[in-house]
């Protein structure tokens, strides 16, 4: 028993294994950040006109608590339904930019990930490894068993 244990353990000294964060090589390419300042550029009015109804509707709420009493019944009213209005507009514009930003980014990540795979397994087939960990699962890892710098670079230089 004691003997086949031993040789267990001389494979899996044996084996050749890393560790990948596979969403920060993602996230740390060259085509993500050139990703997001476009589409920071893209979104960007569209977030502003979120910033502005939501900062409107803010307003108009305080007004109605601080002043709610000294207003005359129609004026209360009348701020109130303003209020419900930019607070719907809010809702919508930002339902609207969430949804067309989550469609961007999925088709970034559609025609980035062909690519990605591609980077990870270069490496991967580079440094012969027999056993690939994904780094949320590792508690712990040293630096040198961490190919995630190498997939960033691999995938960045192959435009």
């Amino acid at each position: 028993m004691s003997l086949l244990a031993m040789a267990s353990f001389q494979v899996s000294a044996e084996m050749k294994i890393a560790v990948l964060d596979y969403q920060m090589a993602l996230l740390e390419s060259d085509a993500a950040k050139k990703y997001s300042v476009d589409a920071e550029q893209q979104f960007g009015s569209q977030l502003q006109r979120v910033k502005n109804l939501e900062a409107e509707a803010k307003r108009l709420q305080e007004r109605l608590q601080r002043d709610g009493e000294q207003l005359s019944q129609s004026e209360a009213e009348k701020l109130d339904l303003e209020f419900r209005q930019k607070a719907r507009e809010f809702q919508v514009a930002s339902r609207e930019l969430n949804e067309a930003k989550a469609q961007s980014d999925r088709q970034m990540l559609e025609a980035l990930k062909p690519k990605l795979d591609a980077a990870v397994e270069a490496v991967l087939n580079a440094g012969e490894y027999d056993l690939v960990l994904d780094r949320g699962g590792v508690v712990d890892v040293k630096p040198q068993f961490d190919i995630t710098r190498q997939v960033i670079e691999r995938l960045n230089s192959s435009r």
